[in-house]
């Protein structure tokens, strides 16, 4: 049992604590640590603080007990801290705390009730470096994570914390979906795993008596180390055997935690999710304007003037540049987002717009644009119910005109289309004429619609989870 510990001298070697009892005061601030710290198995009784102090090697802190305040206020970590099996009873404090590259905090099977303790830390920060290896067995731990977060009004730190699970969720449907079932497989899918013949009979018996429900239960097995288990952990999985149906469902749950990640990080990120936006709004802007004002080059050419053609790219090229910046910006991996993006709306455009040059354009009204505006009035208007398409009663069909093409800011109404389709905002009430209009461009039409309703949700959730009490303006 340690007496109270006051100023310690600088540097401190070896490991010295392990399962030690601290029935007073302990101040370890602005101490060095060269190498590993070990508090595993620890008790504090008293507060302690560990203010200012460098870690150059791992601190353990393995099932350690906090019954009073502790403080790693202005701390640097230059390895990972393991907080496994940790047990906080009050105050945890990681304000200010450095992080090098590669540094983390470890929770896994962390002992932590949100209502009688409570985790500080720098807003907007802390909340990215608590780290847990798998969901399973950690789901609470998460969840209490995010509560204290959420209490404590740091609500990006708590998005971040769920963000983790997710991530950790999509890995567990990724091994439900290709992984290997380690209560059913056969003892030739499990050498696949490159398993030695004794693990595997050694599997096979426990199988005969015991089920695994974990991956944390190969680890009872003498026959299986630690280093195995980490090479196979991600590549199985435990449950009971599923119908093909249900693969087919675990397939789309997949898909669409996907999307939520790769667009909005789980709508953790207001900025990715407009990133995303400004990319639609100027793809389909370019294509509206193409089909509209470029037609054919014979007989007759109906093509743009040149002047109108520059300010059209070079806008375009303005709002791609802004939106992708914003999307590098937030994405974890902009690549996979942009993968992401091109593939829901770049592919069925791209056929229809193939396919309307291929078979021409020869119908009535050639030489007005598809598109007309409400010319009743000019306001900022918001369009959540609007259609894409303008009512077929000859009353309301007066209303609209048909978008002005010998003007030169014409181009921007292409735009102002995309914007209502995609934010259900805009300047104008453009829509699509419902006379003497082809097929392929009504489709067209229809398909940024449906895209922009599921864009449009996607950016309220976001914003409800970011902004705090924006969820009772958007749903009161």
């Amino acid at each position: 049992m340690l007496r109270p510990l006051m100023q310690q001298i600088l540097p401190i070697n070896g490991r010295y604590f392990n399962q030690a009892q601290f029935v007073g005061d302990a101040d370890f601030s602005r101490s060095d640590w060269q190498n590993s710290a070990d508090f595993a198995r620890t008790q504090f009784l008293q507060p302690v603080t560990f203010a200012k102090a460098a870690f150059a090697q791992s601190l353990f802190l393995n099932e350690a007990q906090f019954d009073a305040p502790v403080s790693f206020r202005q701390a640097q970590f230059d390895q990972p801290v393991n907080l496994r099996g940790v047990a906080i009873h009050a105050q945890a404090d990681f304000g200010d705390v450095r992080f090098a590259k590669g540094a983390y905090l470890n929770a896994a099977d962390l002992e932590f009730n949100p209502e009688a303790a409570q985790i500080l830390g720098t807003p907007g920060q802390i909340g990215q470096f608590f780290r847990v290896p798998t969901l399973t067995g950690n789901e609470t731990v998460l969840r209490g994570l995010v509560r204290n977060f959420r209490q404590t009004e740091q609500i990006a730190d708590a998005n971040q914390v769920e963000y983790t699970a997710e991530r950790l969720r999509l890995r567990r449907l990724e091994r439900q979906i290709v992984g290997l079932n380690l209560n059913t497989a056969a003892a030739a899918a499990l050498a696949q795993l490159e398993l030695s013949p004794l693990q595997i009979a050694t599997i096979e018996r426990y199988r005969q008596q015991h089920t695994f429900s974990s991956p944390a239960d190969l680890l009872e097995l003498d026959a299986v180390d630690l280093a195995t288990y980490i090479k196979i952990r991600d590549r199985i999985f435990m449950g009971a055997s599923r119908l093909p149906l249900q693969r087919v469902g675990l397939v789309f749950r997949w898909l669409g935690l996907s999307l939520l990640l790769l667009l909005s990080r789980y709508g953790t990120s207001v900025g990715l999710t407009f990133g995303v936006g400004l990319v639609a709004i100027a793809l389909y802007g370019l294509m509206f304007w193409l089909i509209d004002r470029y037609r054919r080059r014979r007989p007759t050419p109906i093509v743009p003037p040149l002047a109108e053609s520059c300010w059209m790219l070079a806008s375009f090229a303005g709002l791609m540049l802004a939106g992708l910046s914003s999307l590098y910006r937030s994405a974890d991996r902009p690549g996979l987002t942009l993968l992401c993006l091109g593939l829901i709306a770049l592919p069925t455009p791209a056929v229809l717009i193939a396919l309307l040059y291929e078979r021409g354009r020869y119908h009535d009204l050639m030489e007005v644009s598809y598109f007309v505006q409400d010319g009743s009035f000019r306001q900022i208007r918001l369009l959540i119910a609007r259609l894409p398409v303008i009512p077929e009663f000859p009353f309301f069909r007066d209303r609209y005109t048909y978008l002005p093409l010998e003007r030169r800011w014409n181009w921007l109404n292409y735009y102002d289309f995309s914007l209502n389709n995609w934010f259900r905002f805009g300047f104008n009430d453009t829509r699509l004429r419902d006379q003497a209009v082809p097929g392929l461009i009504t489709a067209l039409v229809w398909y940024q619609w449906a895209l922009g309703v599921l864009y449009i949700a996607l950016l309220l959730w976001t914003l409800s989870r970011t902004i705090p009490g924006l969820n009772l303006l958007l749903y009161f």
